[in-house]
């Protein structure tokens, strides 16, 4: 197949998805265009089946904010028809589905094909955005005009069903991971360097919004370090970030605190890490406590969105609600002092990772696909 994949090309989960599901097409033959305006940061190295289509948003002094939705939207007309596309998959419905509709509306015109679009909402796309009434009309609209609907978690399929007049089936295929990437064993002068003195490591990922209420991690941690030895790295980068370094100041904690940036090999980090810390406002999957999982580490979250269907609680990690610091705290710190406790649940992380392997979710996509795919090119 000829599959056209449309994402953002940033740290955030949706793209990292869109990018991982398309490089794994690739590898099982499929002919995969990425069409964003930047190259997505996880795209990588080079593969006879991955091209990538930069977007371009030309500037006039006529547009206080440039259209970026026209330029997508002839964008994808340009490599629909140039590379004979099979389909479109959006990734996010703001602005990806609308762009995706207009193009497909002007591919028909032009040369009388319906071009498949699929969309696949990925969370605050839908929780927050999607619900502004700025933009609702518009949501719901390309939303129910896609020709197939998925969702990330149950969770944000009841969100959507709840906010929004879908008319169509909406099918939960969830996110995934490739759990041989992230298995790994720690490199030990790695974490020799992180930890001199045979301190725990915890670790928090995300894009820094107030969403993930970095507050809440620092508190978290600040507990953690008074109970006993241990150091905090904090990946990623965002307009919290700096309130997270003044809370490390405030509370005397800055020597054994590091702000690591945007990292894309997240595998060697996490490889050696003992706790990771996720205390969302919502999250409609969470793809970094997946990924975490993965590399065995154990989680500790909040119970808001989807997050209750990766981390189980009192299994994998455990769960509190939003705001609950004190409860968080006491369950990381149980943990730690327990190392056959911890143990285990490093075994349970690894093996609930593994559910969500990437290997079991292409084959769900792919089925999907074909239903859409024209005859013979499946």
């Amino acid at each position: 197949m000829k599959i056209g994949i449309v994402c953002y090309p940033t740290f955030g989960g949706s793209g990292v998805l869109a990018t991982e599901l398309g490089k794994a097409l690739a590898e099982k033959g499929h002919e995969v265009h990425f069409i964003t305006y930047q190259q997505p940061v996880r795209l990588n190295g080079f593969h006879a089946n991955i091209f990538y289509h930069e977007v371009r948003v030309p500037t006039y002094p006529l547009f206080d904010y440039p259209p970026y939705e026209l330029a997508l939207a002839s964008t994808m007309v340009d490599v629909i028809l140039n590379h004979d596309l099979d389909l479109i998959h959006a990734h996010y419905a703001i602005p990806h589905a609308s762009a995706a509709y207009t193009a497909k509306q002007i591919v028909k015109q032009k040369t009388g094909r319906s071009v498949p679009v699929i969309t696949t909402l990925h969370g605050t796309d839908i929780t927050l955005v999607g619900r502004d009434k700025t933009y609702e009309p518009v949501v719901t609209f390309s939303i129910n005009e896609s020709d197939a609907i998925t969702a990330v978690s149950e969770n944000l399929k009841a969100e959507t069903l709840k906010h929004f007049e879908i008319k169509k089936e909406i099918q939960v295929i969830n996110n995934f991971v490739d759990v041989s990437r992230y298995n790994k064993k720690p490199v030990a002068a790695f974490r020799q360097v992180i930890a001199p003195h045979q301190e725990k490591i915890i670790i928090h990922a995300s894009n820094f919004r107030k969403i993930k209420r970095i507050d809440d991690v620092m508190a978290i941690f600040n507990n953690i370090h008074k109970a006993l030895p241990a150091k905090l790295l904090m990946v990623g980068d965002g307009p919290e970030r700096p309130v997270a370094e003044d809370l490390a100041r405030q509370f005397g904690i800055e020597n054994d605190v590091r702000f690591l940036g945007k990292q894309e090999q997240m595998e060697e980090i996490l490889a050696v890490s003992d706790l990771f810390i996720l205390p969302s406002e919502y999250e409609s999957f969470g793809l970094a406590a997946l990924e975490a999982m993965a590399a065995g580490s154990v989680v500790i979250s909040s119970d808001a969105g989807g997050l209750g269907e990766i981390n189980i609680h009192g299994k994998t990690g455990y769960t509190a609600p939003v705001g609950d610091v004190e409860n968080m705290s006491q369950h990381a710190i149980a943990l730690l002092k327990d190392e056959a406790l911890l143990k285990e649940f490093k075994h349970n992380a690894i093996a609930q990772a593994k559910l969500f392997d990437i290997h079991h979710v292409i084959p769900v996509y792919e089925a999907l696909y074909k239903q859409y795919c024209r005859t013979g090119n499946c």
